[in-house]
C-alpha cells in the first residue's frame, strides 16, 4: 500500500496563498468558496492558469449535478459541501495518492522529454568545431532541458572562474571573471560536486552583494567534468525553486557532454598546429568517442528501462484505477519511450558509420538484396510485393556498411509501399551508366521540393502515426556513400513514388577486372512475387 507523508498549511488570504505554493510546493489545495478573505474561486482561477499540476478541491453551498459537473470540466478534482466534509479524511488518502501518481507520470513524461531533447543537443555537440559553437549549444540548452529563468556556461581559468556566456532573462556576469574561492561555481569546481540552492540568500556559500542586482533565488551548479573540472554549468531561477533529481541528472549528462565536445575541440586545435601527430590524435579522440557513445547509450537507456517497469508495473497494478483515458495516456507514454530506444540505436549506428574503416571488397550486390528483400517478406508474410532484381549488380565497397545502406533503402521502399494493394520494389542499373544502381518503388513518394532535406538527420517527410521511424536512416544511408567516395540523390512524385541512386568508385584496375565478371549469381526472376 502507498504510505503518504502529509503536511498542511493553511492561509486566509492571496498573498499567502501564492507565497505557500512558492515555498511548499503542494500537491493538493482544499478551497473554500465562501471564505470572506479569499474566494476558493479565486484560488482555483489562480492554479489553473499558473499551477496547472496542482490539484484542487472546491468547498461551496450545495449545487445541481450540472454545475458540478461543469466545476469538473473546467478540472477541479472534486466539489464538497460542509456536510460532506467529514468523509474528506476518508477519501483523502486515495485522492493523494492519485495526485501523487498523477505527479510520478507527469515528471516521468518531462524526463523522456528532456531525454529526447539531449539527444539531439549531444548531436549537436560532436558536430561542433570551435568554443563558440559549443558555448551557443551549452546556453540554450541548459535553461532549455529545465525551464531555468536563466542559464551560464563557466570555465576555469586558471584560478578565477570566468563566465564566458549566459541566456537569462536579465543580465548576469557574462564576461567576467572571479576568484575560484570567491564564488559558487568556483565551490563547485573546487570541490568537484552538484549543488543545488534553494535560497541564495540562507546560503553562505553566496557572495550575496554580487547577486543582488540579479533576477536569482534559486540556482543549480553542475561541474564539467567532476573529476577535474575545467568549468560548470549554472542554472538560475527568479522565483524560488526546488531543483529535483531528473533537472539536475538532465544538466549533469549536458555537463558531461559538453566535457567530450570540449575535449574534441581542443585536439582538433592541436591536430592543425601538429600535423606530424594527426594520426595519433585522431585514433585517441576516436577511441574516446567511441567509449563514450556507448557510456552515453548507457546512460541515456537506464531511465527508459526503470519507465518501462512503472509502465508495466501501472497497467498490471492499476488498470481499472486508470480507467480508458489514464491506459490511453500510459500507451503514449511507452511509444514515446520505445521512439527514443529506436533514436538511440539510430545515433549509435551514425557514430559507427563515422568511425568504422572501409574494407572494400568484390560484392555480389543482387545476391545482398535479394537476402534483405527475403528477410523483409519473412517478417511480413502477408505482404504481397513484386520484386525485379537485375541479376548481375556488383559493386566494390565494404560488405558490412553495404548491406546497412541497403537495409535502409530497402526497408524503405518496403515500408512506403505498404499501403499499396499490389506493389513493386525494382533495383537495378542506370540505362546509361552500369555505375549508377537504383533502388525503386511504387510508394507514395515525397515533394521535392523538401528534396534538400531528405539526407539531413531527424528529418522526417511523413508523420509517423502513419509510417513509423526516426528520420535517421536515410543520414546513415549518405554517410556510408560518401565515405565511399560516392554520391546518393533521388527522385521522386508524391503519391507516385521513389527512386535513389546511388554510384560508389570502380575498383582497383577495374580496366583490366570488369564490374561484371566477379562472384558467382545465382538465378533471380525478374519479377517475382512477394
Amino acid at each position: 500500500m502507498l504510505q503518504l507523508d502529509i503536511a498542511l498549511r493553511t492561509v486566509e488570504t492571496c498573498s499567502k496563498f501564492l507565497a505557500a505554493i512558492e515555498q511548499f510546493s503542494p500537491h493538493l489545495i482544499l478551497a473554500d468558496t465562501q471564505s470572506e478573505e479569499f474566494s476558493g474561486y479565486g484560488a482555483f482561477a489562480i492554479v489553473r492558469d499558473r499551477y496547472p499540476g496542482i490539484a484542487v478541491i472546491l468547498l461551496g453551498p450545495e449545487i445541481n449535478e450540472a454545475e458540478r459537473l461543469a466545476w469538473l470540466r473546467q478540472g477541479v478534482m472534486a466539489y464538497l459541501t460542509p456536510e460532506q466534509l467529514p468523509q474528506l479524511s476518508i477519501i483523502m488518502p486515495s485522492l493523494l495518492a492519485e495526485v501523487y501518481a498523477s505527479t510520478e507520470r507527469q515528471a516521468q513524461e518531462r524526463w523522456a522529454k528532456g531525454m529526447e531533447h539531449l539527444v539531439g543537443v549531444i548531436q549537436d555537440l560532436s558536430l561542433a568545431r570551435t568554443l563558440e559553437e559549443i558555448t551557443k549549444i551549452v546556453r540554450h540548452a541548459a535553461r532549455h532541458l529545465t525551464g531555468a529563468d536563466g542559464a551560464t556556461f563557466v570555465l576555469r581559468d586558471g584560478n578565477q572562474c570566468y563566465y564566458v556566456d549566459e541566456d537569462a532573462i536579465g543580465p548576469l556576469w557574462r564576461g567576467s571573471r572571479f576568484p575560484m574561492s570567491a564564488c559558487i561555481s568556483g565551490w563547485c569546481m573546487l570541490n568537484r560536486h552538484t549543488v543545488a540552492i534553494e535560497d541564495i540568500y540562507q546560503d553562505d556559500r553566496i557572495p550575496v552583494e554580487a547577486y543582488r542586482p540579479t533576477f536569482v533565488q534559486s540556482l543549480v551548479m553542475v561541474p564539467i567534468r567532476p573529476e577535474s573540472p575545467i568549468g560548470a554549468i549554472g542554472n538560475y531561477w527568479a522565483e524560488t525553486h526546488v531543483a529535483t533529481p531528473e533537472e539536475i541528472r538532465l544538466l549533469e549528462i549536458l555537463a558531461n557532454t559538453t566535457c567530450v565536445a570540449l575535449e574534441n575541440v581542443q585536439i582538433y586545435d592541436e591536430i592543425e598546429k601538429r600535423v606530424q601527430d594527426r594520426t595519433a590524435h585522431l585514433e585517441a579522440m576516436n577511441h574516446e568517442l567511441e567509449a563514450f557513445a556507448y557510456t552515453l547509450s548507457h546512460d541515456l537507456r537506464s531511465p527508459l528501462s526503470v519507465i518501462n517497469v512503472l509502465i508495466s508495473l501501472l497497467k498490471m497494478k492499476h488498470a481499472t484505477d486508470l480507467g480508458e483515458e489514464g491506459l490511453a495516456y500510459v500507451e503514449q507514454l511507452h511509444g514515446a519511450v520505445n521512439r527514443m530506444d529506436c533514436l538511440i540505436d539510430e545515433i549509435l549506428t551514425l557514430h559507427r558509420v563515422a568511425q568504422s574503416p572501409i574494407q572494400p571488397m568484390m560484392i555480389d550486390l543482387s545476391q545482398m538484396v535479394k537476402e534483405i528483400l527475403d528477410d523483409l517478406q519473412a517478417m511480413h508474410p502477408t505482404r504481397k510485393v513484386d520484386v525485379a532484381i537485375d541479376p548481375e549488380l556488383s559493386v566494390y565497397a565494404d560488405p558490412v556498411l553495404l548491406r546497412t545502406m541497403l537495409e535502409n533503402l530497402l526497408s524503405n521502399a518496403w515500408k512506403y509501399t505498404s499501403k499499396r494493394s499490389r506493389a513493386t520494389i525494382e533495383v537495378g542499373k542506370h540505362a546509361n551508366n552500369s555505375r549508377i544502381i537504383y533502388v525503386r518503388d511504387n510508394g507514395v513518394g515525397f515533394d521535392m521540393a523538401k528534396a534538400d532535406k531528405l539526407f539531413s538527420p531527424f528529418q522526417r517527410f511523413h508523420a509517423a502515426t502513419e509510417f513509423p521511424g526516426t528520420g535517421v536512416g536515410l543520414a546513415s544511408v549518405q554517410r556510408i556513400v560518401h565515405k565511399h567516395g560516392g554520391n546518393i540523390w533521388a527522385e521522386a512524385q508524391l503519391n507516385e513514388g521513389s527512386t535513389f541512386y546511388f554510384s560508389l568508385p570502380s575498383p582497383p584496375n577495374s580496366a583490366s577486372n570488369p564490374l561484371g565478371v566477379v562472384l558467382s549469381t545465382p538465378s533471380i526472376n525478374s519479377a517475382s512475387t512477394r
